[in-house]
């Protein structure tokens, strides 16, 4: 019964693959792609009748499956070539090749299984069974890729051919497969495989009716797995004919040779497939020899705006901008910088190792924004650059391993810069990495300035609600000095009366809570009346601004002789009081607040405490900006207003900090002229 669908599905499989061969001769084909798939349709009617006719085990039915394959395969490579770029041919070409000739190497093995003796056939049919399967594996590979590799619009008759081909090599793989472990092949596969072969035989001539243009457009992920699919190929195969090679030369330590053998070579396959550097330069030598060019831009600028687009709650937008663009060239780091002043100041980093402390002078920033030029920082290094060029690096910058600085230009203003670590291989820019990095550098500027904005607008919009509440607090204030208005004008009848007495100091403590909730609403938001600089002694403003602090938390002073400076007095005691304030509020109950007076020809006020400290991170981009604050409910303004009232003195504000260890801030003041010392009033 088997062996009678054997030979009845293979002979119907003959006569319909024939049929559909004729048919394709009748439209007198044009052209590789059609001649190669007539070959391959009569060259399976031939393989088909052979079964059929004299059974699948002679030698004639082998050679038959043999060049069956092979018209297949040269079919798909004739749809290969008509891909316009040469150079992408390059390395499918060699697949196409490699599994061609283990396709001739299993008709070898067939024809010296016939000429030689029964015992040496018996291990040339293992290994022709295994031959069978590679070349199978290989061309399910290659079929995968031509589906891939075909446009959309032509896949609607190479998806039908696909399809045919695909039951084919796998019913072909199975047969092999068990063929090498069983030692021959079962009848009900072999009945199976005829049933197969038949019904692929209509399937093949819908797709010879819809025909079509199969233009190919090698895409690099296509090519990335086939050639990744090729070498896997090629490692079982060799590690196949290794294990069979130590099973006959191992004798009684075979088995635990070839154990050593393959976890031996799978570590160091993995070990070597981990390593950047390999897979960098895998990428380099795919993009140089198989395409036109070395982006895939549409894979690249997807990461780049998937990146760039992080909801938010993510990675902060200046390290996204930096890995954005870092990504592109496989850098493995990057360093952001930022305007600052007239120059560039250090931003965010992203895996960077000890950024500098200082960024550049006007010069890099002033290059940048004229020539919007990418810096190719090796050519600095040899001498090769513009002598402007030259100029503008900061010798910091050619200290370290840095490879290329992309300026940032928003309307043709300089947004910041990102200088771009060395990827793990190393080699020069080209044409291609300068454009994608100036279109990149423009994309991110325009991030950055959007981003500057939404904080200008937030900053304004605090502004104000700040504003608004102020005038809720205006009218609390007039309600408060109506009353005391009131209260002194009866003091003028009733000072002699005990209970009003009493009553006038229940309402003065009252009102005076009540205004100290007012103000502590506000922040301490109230700048005084400003007056001219004069000389002021230092010890008095502290002892002053102290002497209305003590009661609340321990504060000690330390003072050096004739501590005197130019200052504002009001001015100097309000921001004095900001940060004192800060530190107590920012310290426990029991640790003290020192302040530290000094004067001389750089005169000092100094406030440290050992409270919780903050993040470098707080301190560079929040502590001096309006409106934010580390402590739950605070305004945030405390820090911003004697920054801002110190350099209205022509002094400033500098301070360190650290998480858990406490904060130390420095108001440096104008020294004061030689003159005698008025008090401040």
């Amino acid at each position: 019964m088997i062996a009678s669908v054997i030979l009845w599905g293979h002979a119907l499989a003959a006569l319909l693959f024939a049929g559909v061969a004729l048919s394709l001769l009748r439209e007198r084909p044009s052209g590789l792609p059609r001649l190669t798939m007539m070959a391959a349709l009569g060259g399976t009617a031939l393989w088909g009748l052979a079964v059929a006719g004299i059974g699948g085990a002679e030698v004639v039915t082998r050679l038959a499956e043999s060049g069956r394959d092979l018209a297949w395969l040269a079919f798909m490579f004739a749809l290969v070539r008509r891909d316009p770029a040469d150079a992408r041919r390059r390395a499918v070409s060699l697949i196409y090749g490699a599994v061609m000739l283990v396709v001739v190497a299993g008709g070898a093995l067939a024809v010296a299984q016939a000429a030689i003796g029964r015992d040496a056939a018996a291990d040339l049919g293992a290994a022709r069974a295994l031959f069978r399967a590679v070349a199978a594996i290989g061309a399910l590979v290659l079929v995968q890729h031509l589906h891939g590799a075909v446009v959309p619009r032509a896949r609607a008759g190479v998806r039908l051919v696909v399809i045919a081909l695909a039951a084919m090599w796998g019913v072909d793989l199975m047969l092999a497969a068990t063929a090498y472990a069983a030692g021959g092949a079962p009848q009900p596969l072999l009945a199976a495989r005829g049933i197969v072969m038949a019904l692929t035989a209509p399937i093949l001539a819908v797709a010879v009716q819809r025909g079509g243009d199969w233009t190919l457009h090698l895409s690099r992920t296509v090519a990335w797995q086939t050639l990744s699919a090729a070498a896997t190929i090629l490692y079982a195969v060799a590690m196949l004919l290794a294990i069979s090679a130590i099973a006959t030369l191992g004798g009684d330590h075979a088995r635990l040779l070839q154990t050593a053998f393959v976890f031996g070579t799978t570590a160091a396959g993995l070990t070597m497939l981990s390593s950047p550097r390999v897979k960098a330069w895998t990428k380099i030598k795919l993009a140089k020899h198989v395409f036109a060019h070395r982006y895939d831009y549409r894979a690249e600028w997807m990461r780049f705006t998937d990146t760039l687009g992080q909801p938010e709650g993510a990675t902060p937008l200046a390290e996204r901008i930096v890995k954005a663009v870092a990504d592109l060239t496989d850098s493995p780091a990057g360093l952001l910088l930022v305007p600052e002043g007239a120059g560039l100041g250090i931003g965010a980093g992203w895996r960077w190792e000890h950024p500098p402390a200082q960024g550049s002078d006007e010069t890099l920033a002033a290059y940048l924004a004229a020539s919007g030029r990418i810096i190719e920082l090796d050519a600095v290094r040899g001498g090769g650059a513009d002598p402007a060029e030259r100029a503008s690096v900061p010798a910091w910058m050619l200290a370290t391993d840095a490879w290329a600085l992309v300026p940032l230009v928003h309307l043709g203003k300089l947004a910041g810069a990102i200088l771009l670590a060395r990827p793990p291989i190393d080699r020069a820019l080209d044409w291609e990495d300068f454009d994608l990095l100036r279109v990149a550098g423009r994309q991110v500027a325009s991030y950055l300035a959007e981003a500057r904005a939404q904080e200008a607008l937030a900053e304004a919009e605090r502004f104000d609600e700040f504003n608004r509440r102020f005038a809720f607090i205006l009218h609390d204030i007039k309600n408060l000095v109506s009353q005391l208005t009131l209260t002194a004008r009866n003091a003028e009848r009733h000072a002699e009366n005990p209970a009003f007495r009493a009553d006038m100091i229940a309402t003065l403590k009252d009102s005076a809570g009540r205004m100290n909730d007012l103000l502590a609403r506000l922040s301490q938001h109230h700048s005084g009346r400003a007056e001219e600089p004069r000389v002021v002694d230092l010890a008095d403003i502290a002892e002053r601004v102290i002497r209305q602090r003590r009661r609340q938390h321990p504060i000690t002073l330390t003072c050096t002789p004739h501590a005197t400076a130019l200052a504002d007095p009001a001015r100097l005691e309000q921001l004095l009081a900001h940060l004192l304030q800060n530190a107590i509020e920012a310290s426990g109950p029991d640790e003290p607040v020192e302040i530290s007076v000094a004067g001389g020809a750089r005169p000092t006020l100094i406030v440290a405490d050992s409270g919780c400290g903050m993040s470098p991170a707080f301190v560079r981009e929040q502590l001096f900006k309006p409106f934010v604050s580390s402590k739950p409910g605070g305004f945030g303004i405390g820090a911003f207003e004697a920054r801002q009232l110190a350099e209205a003195m022509g002094g400033g504000v500098a301070v360190t900090s650290r998480e858990g260890a406490g904060t130390r801030f420095v108001v440096t003041l104008a020294p004061a002229p030689n003159m005698p010392v008025e008090q401040a009033a």
